[in-house]
């Protein structure tokens, strides 16, 4: 077996020095009173909104093209309450490397657990569709109040010493990580085995790995494998968001599953399924704009010309 297989089960994973300096400053972090850590994690974003200033116009270009008809200063607001955002979740993050996961558990409300608990007594299993909305991390860890064991496909961090932390991280959460590369064969034994397996779906995919569905209005190269498995497999799947309501308090909404649907051709099927996943990250991130990762260049992919056109 291997050291992920080991870690899944509760053993952290071995990290470095780097690692273990972010640690004891993680447990500095915890020590201080909420509305400290609050204060802190707003301060660090503001920090990163004024000298990420790549990532900022970046942010309020994709803002402005989601809410054209928003007011510059309301742009400006969601754009930099979403840095506020990242920034609180550092803070939080904290609190999940260093507290037993218990005291974080604390603070997570569920609403519409029994669209989960219907599903899964029917078919045993269940997709989970999410967004990096909210403090995704929180929503890992909330399985453990669903009462389902839970499998959630990664894409490793590019930094080594981030990428053991937050590896830590879920696996404090108590879920099975599955690497993206190759993860077909993993997630089709997790299906078997009757767990949760979770894919978060709303970065940008190369032209090859992805499928053109509309995002707020303009097309998104969206990743058409949580399509693919749920028609192979014919699993439901169920869009599950996390909000946050204050410093380590969350509100986590399950949605009535998305049925698979029969339709004339495969291709056509994994084109619809794709574009009522994408809708329903589309809606999520209208109940809480300033929540989502407007720094991410979502639309980068876009289609081809059409032959004979005159666009460059």
């Amino acid at each position: 077996r291997s050291d992920r297989d080991r870690d899944s089960e509760g053993a952290p994973p071995a990290i470095g020095l780097t690692s273990r300096v972010l640690l004891v400053l993680a447990a500095v972090i915890t020590r201080l009173p909420r509305r400290s850590r609050a204060w802190l994690g707003r301060r660090l974003g503001d920090r990163a909104y004024i000298v990420l200033a790549g990532r900022r116009r970046m942010a309020l270009t994709n803002i402005e093209s989601a809410f054209p008809d928003l007011a510059p200063a309301d742009r400006r607001r969601i754009c930099r309450g979403s840095f506020q955002h990242l920034g609180l979740m550092l803070v939080e993050f904290a609190s999940l490397l260093t507290q037993p996961p218990e005291r974080s558990l604390e603070g997570i409300v569920l609403e519409g657990l029994d669209h989960l608990q219907k599903t899964m007594a029917i078919h045993g299993r269940a997709l989970v569709l999410s967004a990096h909305l909210g403090n995704w991390e929180f929503l890992a860890l909330s399985h453990q109040l669903m009462g389902f064991p839970a499998s959630v496909v990664v894409r490793p961090l590019d930094a080594p010493g981030l990428d053991s932390l937050a590896e830590r991280l879920r696996t404090r959460a108590g879920v099975e990580l599955i690497d993206k590369r190759g993860a077909l064969r993993p997630v089709l034994g997790a299906l078997r085995r009757g767990r949760l397996v979770a894919l978060l779906l709303d970065q940008n995919a190369s032209r090859r790995e992805g499928i053109f569905a509309s995002f707020f209005g303009r097309p998104a190269s969206t990743p058409k494998s949580l399509a693919v498995l749920a028609l192979r497999t014919r699993t439901p799947v169920v869009p599950m968001f996390i909000y946050r309501t204050g410093i380590d308090r969350h509100r986590v909404v399950i949605h009535p599953p998305l049925f698979v649907e029969d339709a004339p051709d495969a291709e056509g099927a994994v084109a619809d399924l794709t574009q009522r996943c994408t809708s329903a990250i589309e809606a999520a991130i209208r109940v809480a704009p300033d929540q989502w990762m407007w720094i991410h260049n979502r639309w980068r992919t876009q289609p081809l010309a059409p032959v004979g056109s005159d666009r460059p």
